[in-house]
């Protein structure tokens, strides 16, 4: 196992000769993927990693200028396909994954055949003719919950997010794994993602996109897969699933799973 697969816990399945790669969003790790995974195995070969600074990853490697951007998480995706000689994939991302699958395709749209984006934003901020769905006072109360007590930050959040009470399974799922990741690291990320605005190179992917929507998200408004739509350079496809909240090939398999399955499966007819 080479160095940048030993440090993102990479994780490689299934015998297909078509390669799909899956790759978490904030708070979570390549557990999230447990309900997908059993389905694409026997067709596929399935890659799985956790992106650095998820609690399974080193926290010695997490470098806070690096992931100051998005940016060093797109660079870290490439070397994982180059070490693993991936010459073409279907990307699968969730949240802010599924905009670093963006900007790496910009990079090298080659590797790309196309990306399926579930819960993706390129800014999460309201902006004059734009809205992300928060006021910079919202992230800033955000910041100060996490620094001050990041455990019953984790607690308040995780069903905000997931859509549910803290009794449900993917409540306490998301809890799980937000606990485990380092309090510093973790605010890092969050001011990384929730600051970012990435709007300007939409309009560079070439890539095809399926852009995938729970009709009800505390963080993506259902607007925001419409403005990605309108404005990602290359072929775009909105489905807007019946499902609840951030996460839901979590919390709502039943529903989510057969639609990821059929864009996956399926191009976008002209």
């Amino acid at each position: 196992m080479g160095i940048v697969e030993e440090a993102h816990n990479v994780r490689v399945l299934g015998s297909g000769e078509q390669i799909i790669v899956l790759a978490h969003g904030f708070g979570t790790d390549q557990s999230l993927w447990k309900h997908l995974v059993p389905h694409l195995v026997d067709e596929y070969r399935v890659i799985l990693f956790d992106n650095m600074g998820a609690g399974p990853t080193n926290p010695d490697y997490f470098d806070f200028e690096r992931y100051s951007t998005l940016e060093g998480y797109a660079y870290d995706l490439l070397a994982i396909l180059e070490e693993l000689h991936v010459h073409s994939c279907i990307f699968v991302g969730h949240s802010v994954s599924a905009v670093v699958g963006a900007i790496a395709s910009i990079a090298r749209p080659d590797l790309f055949s196309k990306l399926v984006m579930i819960a993706a934003s390129p800014r999460y901020l309201n902006d004059v003719d734009y809205y992300g769905g928060f006021e910079q006072e919202d992230l800033d109360q955000l910041f100060e919950a996490m620094r001050s007590n990041y455990k019953a930050w984790c607690s308040g959040f995780a069903p905000l997010a997931v859509g549910g009470d803290m009794d449900s399974v993917a409540v306490q799922e998301f809890s799980r794994t937000l606990f485990n990741i380092r309090p510093d690291i973790a605010l890092s990320v969050a001011q990384t993602i929730f600051q970012s605005d990435l709007r300007q190179v939409l309009r560079l992917v070439t890539v095809p996109c399926h852009i995938l929507q729970s009709s009800k998200d505390l963080a993506v408004p259902v607007v925001v897969s419409e403005y990605l739509h309108r404005n990602l350079g290359s072929e775009s496809i909105v489905e807007v699933m019946t499902s609840d909240g951030h996460l839901p090939q979590l919390s709502s398999p039943d529903i989510v799973i057969p639609v990821l399955l059929r864009h996956i499966h399926h191009d976008i007819v002209a």
